[in-house]
């Protein structure tokens, strides 16, 4: 057995200079402009285009594109910087950046580089919109369960279907499109990924939800009444859809990790300001030590949330063989985190945290929807324990 030596050398992660400074001017920006459109954009239910717009001007929607398609080329770990740091104070405002991180990874990870170069440039200057349409009403966790069908017919695919739960589907430019090609093909294998131009005929918008969080941020089901689209939009081989689509997920579930640590943060602000300004029984709140071991908790529960995010991107940017796992691991920790935080924000802030004078309970109804999308925390469960299974020997 060798000797066991003391290094000080690590194998961990520290943000760079640029990083820091992204952080900050990404903070300042959400603070200054974001900040004071949070409660208007929750009331009105309205996706704020004034937003993508500033996003936009800032270079902000650019960062997960090649420099070559005129993005930033930043990497999976300041992505989610910038997403946390506006969800801190407008979790929609957050899924801006996050849906289109999200919804152009089929194409950067799939596309042509014709594709890439025909799509990308516009979506990386904000110029448009994106979103990524795999669940349907029969099948949410199990994507394998799709019935949206693409026909080949001569140089075109026809599609039809519905698609259900769609973050930002009805603001969209383009959709990926998940469909099947192969009715009697096997499980897993039957389906491929389409992008589809929403001023396509036959494409429409059949319904908004009405939802308890991320108000702003509108989920849309789409209707596909036999939609005509050049074959030249399928992104990959036919039967690759899932593979494109579990693939898309290893990078966009951290992005929900991100906007949950940053609904955390935010909450965790506004309680321990609250604790501090707050007087009851002649002293302020944030003195006694029942809301002390609240507030140290819901630090200690957003930081760890926060570690284990810029540890998953270092390894999924990495090119981990275990991505899979860092993704599901982030998104669930960082969500449960999220969902307590915000929950113990609202108690720290008694009744004034139940009414809308104060953000919290904004961000307590928030915080729910990251335990549900893009995999829910019983999907992230079964992610991280089929990958710890898979490692032993058999």
């Amino acid at each position: 057995m060798p000797p066991v030596t003391a290094t000080n050398q690590t194998t961990g992660y520290q943000l760079t200079e640029e990083q820091q400074m992204l952080r900050e001017a990404v903070r300042v920006l959400a603070a200054e402009r974001i900040s004071p459109r949070a409660a208007e954009i929750d009331r009105s239910a309205e996706f704020p285009m004034d937003v993508k717009d500033l996003l936009a001007d800032h270079d902000i929607l650019a960062l997960p594109f090649e420099e070559r398609f005129g993005g930033i080329g930043a990497d999976l770990l300041t992505v989610c910087l910038a997403i946390e740091e506006i969800s801190r104070v407008c979790a929609t405002s957050g899924l801006i950046l996050a849906v289109q991180e999200l919804a152009s990874l089929p194409i950067r990870n799939a596309g042509t580089q014709e594709q890439k170069t025909h799509w990308l440039p516009d979506l990386a200057a904000g110029r448009k919109l994106i979103a990524f349409a795999l669940t349907e009403s029969e099948a949410g966790s199990d994507a394998a369960a799709i019935r949206t069908r693409a026909t080949r017919e001569g140089d075109e695919y026809v599609i039809s279907g519905e698609k259900r739960f769609i973050s930002q589907g009805s603001v969209a430019d383009l959709v990926v499109v998940f469909a099947v090609t192969d009715p009697e093909g096997p499980r897993y294998r039957n389906l491929s990924a389409f992008v589809v131009p929403s001023d396509s005929r036959g494409f429409s918008v059949s319904r908004l939800e009405h939802k308890m969080g991320i108000r702003g941020s509108p989920t849309a089901e789409l209707s596909f009444d036999r939609v005509r689209i050049p074959a030249d939009h399928r992104l990959g081989d036919e039967g690759q859809g899932f593979a494109i689509a579990m693939k898309t997920f290893e990078r966009s579930r951290p992005g929900i990790a991100a906007q949950a640590v940053g609904v955390a943060q935010g909450a965790l602000d506004v309680a321990v300001r609250y604790a501090a300004e707050r007087k009851q029984f002649g002293k302020p709140i944030g003195e006694l030590q029942m809301v002390q071991g609240m507030l140290a908790d819901m630090d200690a529960a957003t930081e760890a949330a926060r570690q284990l995010l810029y540890k998953a991107c270092t390894e999924i940017e990495g090119g981990s063989a275990d991505a899979g796992r860092w993704a599901s691991l982030c998104k669930l920790v960082a969500g449960d985190a999220a969902m307590r935080v915000t929950t113990d924000a609202v108690q720290v802030l008694g009744g004034y945290g139940y009414i809308d004078e104060f953000p919290v309970e904004r961000m307590m109804r928030d915080a729910k929807i990251t335990q549900l999308y893009e995999g829910t925390q019983q999907i992230q469960r079964l992610v991280v324990a089929r990958a710890l299974l898979a490692r032993q020997p058999h």
